[in-house]
């Protein structure tokens, strides 16, 4: 397939003309835009006055959030097909300054919602029954009550904060445009210059030398400048916990898993459960080293493939019918909804072309198709990618169509679990179908390294990043030693006795970005869990326990997420979530050692 779009058929890209048929529709919704924005502060006079004037504040708080997303979709997808294109690079630019109009014009909304009172409240749902449309707003903004200041505080931390969160882009810049990892020899032996983008992939070479060069280099410049590093987290994490302790909260944990509408015991449950397990993980490792015939495993072999990479080639034509026959299992309605989207509605932005962004997404707004951007290369790994991004786009769908726009989104907590779960089904009825031994152990790798990689590599994670915190909340100045020793050491307790933990593991923390995320790597690993639990009752169960998931689905954001896991019969809370998707990362283990060894 030719990399010029022009050149690739229509049926193969999106059609955002659906959108917005031309720039005129487009700049007259961004007119409109802007004049409900300069109304809106009017609203501040009145939305406390009485159960209607709320009612309207909320109706076009709604409406102005309704333009100002389906606008932002229209500029960032067309942005992302051509990220070379200046003209829809400065919309999206445009995009960005609307919203923040849009946000200081409304930036009262949650503060009023706070101060109303309960029983006034209670009897305005009673005089208008309308408003419990927007219940779930009300309320998410309510829950904060009591940690909410004084209306001069809320101020004066309003301005602190513009000099605040900048942690995170210093660390970017810093990591990637000023440091100098120098040259490795590659796998042909010539010179290539190594990049924290180039590592993984050198990581995954068949020649040990490159991994080891790659493993050594990164970590001697990363050493270089531990002092900085450490700074630089340490601030982050002052400034943190500090906020979390101004505002009332009892840690930063606490803070953080608030906004998730959960609380510090799922967390600590997640670490628990998978520290308890961590034999099933050391077996993994083991696996590796003798499929990988190594003397010994080092930390720069565990990215190394078990086998090499499956040769089958699919059309796209090809993985849209594997993926469509995969979740069947899901209901005929859930299929041919996904079919419709994909072959009448071009959700899919099929082949890879000149400017456009890498990777894969799903996106869109409660106006739009729920869009699904690929880079398709013919590979299985394609495959399994167009089923996960199909699992978002079939949630935003049926999210979006069960709610009205303001209860429509589901929440970050969630979002990683209908997409994973595609992608299990179609690895678990590919695995079943195949006769090809290579096909078999290449969709077993690729389980055991989503595995290894979302649930158990993201708790190290989560474990680390809450006992920083900790030991700042309890006075400790985060060090480059102090920093390098804690890793050091949860890096030891997850990879076992069959792995070598080379020195250099311990400047790790350094050029992971999430950790300036305040709490978020844990959500990775909280959502392949349910997931892992809902496949299983899927396979088990079938029909009976179908429409409990779809149900799930719809919900959206009209419920807490661990309510609307609920739905699904997965609670959280209960280790024996998590204790399912290490089953089936053991199971798995086992899959690949009979038919390796078969």
């Amino acid at each position: 397939m030719t990399d010029n779009r022009a050149d690739i058929p229509a049926k193969y890209k999106w059609d955002l003309t659906a959108i917005y048929a031309d720039s005129a529709a487009f700049d007259a919704d961004f007119a409109r835009a802007q004049e409900m924005i300069a109304k809106f502060p009017a609203h501040a006079e009145t939305m406390t006055s009485s159960a209607e004037a709320l009612l309207s504040t909320l109706e076009d708080a709604v409406a102005l959030e309704r333009v100002i997303s389906k606008l932002f979709t229209f500029a960032h997808l067309n942005s992302d097909l051509d990220t070379s294109d200046n003209t829809y690079l400065a919309l999206s630019g445009k995009m960005s300054d609307l919203a923040n109009a849009a946000g200081a014009a409304s930036y009262f909304v949650s503060p009023m919602l706070i101060k109303l009172d309960d029983e006034t409240l209670s009897c305005w749902y009673d005089e208008c029954p309308a408003l419990r449309a927007f219940e779930r707003t009300i309320e998410g903004s309510r829950r904060y009550r009591k940690y909410t200041l004084t209306d001069e505080n809320e101020l004066l931390l309003a301005r602190l904060r513009r000099g605040m969160g900048g942690h995170s882009g210093i660390r970017s810049v810093f990591a990637n445009a000023d440091l100098d990892f120098g040259y490795i020899n590659g796998e042909d032996g010539k010179k290539t210059r190594l990049t924290d983008t180039n590592y993984v992939p050198f990581l995954m070479s068949a020649n040990r030398r490159v991994r080891r060069a790659a493993f050594k280099t990164l970590y001697k410049t990363y050493k270089q400048f531990g002092n900085t590093f450490a700074a630089l987290m340490n601030a982050y994490v002052k400034e943190r916990t500090t906020v979390s302790q101004v505002r009332g909260y009892d840690s930063s944990l606490q803070c953080s898993v608030f906004d998730d509408e959960v609380t510090p015991v799922i967390y600590n449950t997640l670490v628990d459960t998978v520290n308890e397990n961590l034999p099933v993980l050391y077996d993994y490792y083991k696996l590796k080293k003798e499929v990988l015939g190594l003397p010994s495993l080092h930390l720069y072999d565990i990215y190394t493939p078990l086998i090499a990479s499956c040769t089958k080639k699919y059309t796209y034509e090809e993985a849209v019918e594997e993926v469509l026959d995969a979740v069947r299992v899901l209901g005929q309605e859930y299929h041919d909804v996904l079919e419709k989207g994909i072959k009448e509605h071009r959700w899919v932005d099929v082949y890879p072309n000149r400017g456009k962004r890498g990777g894969a997404y799903s996106s869109g707004c409660y106006d739009t198709e729920p869009y699904i951007l690929l880079n398709f290369c013919q590979t299985l790994d394609n495959v399994s990618t167009l089923a996960h991004e199909a699992g978002h786009s079939m949630h935003s769908y049926y999210s979006r169509k069960a709610n009205t726009p303001q209860d429509s989104e589901y929440t970050i907590f969630v979002a990683e679990v209908a997409s994973t779960v595609n992608e299990l089904i179609f690895s678990h009825k590919k695995l079943r179908e195949s006769e090809s031994r290579e096909e078999k152990l290449a969709i077993l790798d690729q389980i055991l390294e989503t595995y290894k990689g979302t649930l158990f590599r993201q708790t190290m994670f989560a474990e680390f990043e809450r006992d920083i915190h900790a030991s700042s909340e309890a006075g400790e100045t985060l060090t480059q030693d102090l920093l390098c020793s804690k890793y050091y050491e949860i890096v030891k307790r997850y990879f076992g006795p069959d792995v070598v933990c080379d020195p250099e593991i311990a400047c790790e923390w350094m050029r992971i970005p999430h950790f300036y995320m305040f709490f978020y790597v844990y959500k990775y690993a909280t959502c392949i869990s349910a997931a892992s639990s809902i496949v299983k009752r899927i396979e088990t169960e079938g029909d009976a326990y179908i429409p409990k998931y779809l149900e799930f689905l719809r919900c959206g954001g009209s419920k807490s997420p661990l309510d609307s896991l609920k739905v699904a019969e997965i609670d959280l809370s209960d280790p024996a979530v998590i204790k399912d998707a290490i089953s089936d990362f053991e199971n798995t283990i086992k899959q690949f050692r009979e038919i390796y060894n078969g």
